[in-house]
């Protein structure tokens, strides 16, 4: 997220971001508008969007990477486990993306970015991961009705689908990995922002794998 929000500061757009209330905020940018919402929420999240609309007209691109993850194997997974991971990662995007997507709509033009992961991609992948890989599914079948929503029209809606990002707290997690596989979050912002260009103009219905070596 931090990394999305420079390059898109370095490129002189005005960037609004959600913020943690307890971590400091990580640039002083006059073009960054922090705000605090509960994504959890829908009616504090369109409440947001909506403020942002009003003050700004429009909304050219949105990143939703908000989330979370959890381990679980068939046998420990519990439909309650299902249903907070389907919070953290179904919701929490569909609360924005649904009035992110409305607007755009009205406008004509707009990109979302949503992310998804390997797990929740293919099955095969999600060993381990039951209630992670089911929530995250979904991000790709909401990705794809948007889209065919939207057809005809300058509006997609894109899937990101990263391996292991290499961050200080995932490099902390695991000591022992090889972090030269890893894709950096840098590689991430820039490869959002070249969507968000006129040289991916004429691309539709995404699904971005950034896995570099891992």
């Amino acid at each position: 997220g931090q990394a999305i929000v420079k390059k898109f500061l370095n490129e002189g757009f005005y960037v609004v971001g959600t913020i943690v209330p307890t971590e400091p905020v990580f640039t002083d940018h006059s073009n960054f508008e922090k705000i605090v919402v509960d994504l959890m929420s829908e009616e504090a999240a369109e409440k947001a969007i909506k403020a942002i609309i009003s003050k700004n007209k429009t909304i050219d691109g949105a990143v939703l990477t908000v989330g979370g993850f959890a381990m679980g194997k068939v046998a420990d997974t519990r439909s309650a486990d299902i249903l907070n991971q389907y919070k953290l990662n179904f919701e929490t995007a569909y609360h924005v993306a649904r009035p992110v997507f409305t607007q755009m709509m009205q406008q004509g033009y707009g990109r979302i970015f949503l992310v998804g992961s390997r797990p929740g991609l293919t099955a095969r992948n999600g060993k381990g991961m039951i209630a992670y890989g089911l929530s995250k599914s979904l991000i790709f079948r909401l990705a794809e009705l948007m889209n065919d929503e939207a057809k005809g029209t300058d509006v997609v809606t894109c899937v990101l689908v990263p391996s292991t990002i290499d961050t200080p707290q995932n490099r902390k997690s695991m000591p022992d990995a090889d972090f030269s596989s890893w894709v950096k979050a840098e590689s991430i912002a820039e490869t959002v922002y070249f969507y968000c260009t006129d040289a991916a103009a004429a691309i539709r219905e995404p699904v971005i794998k950034l896995y570099n070596n891992s």
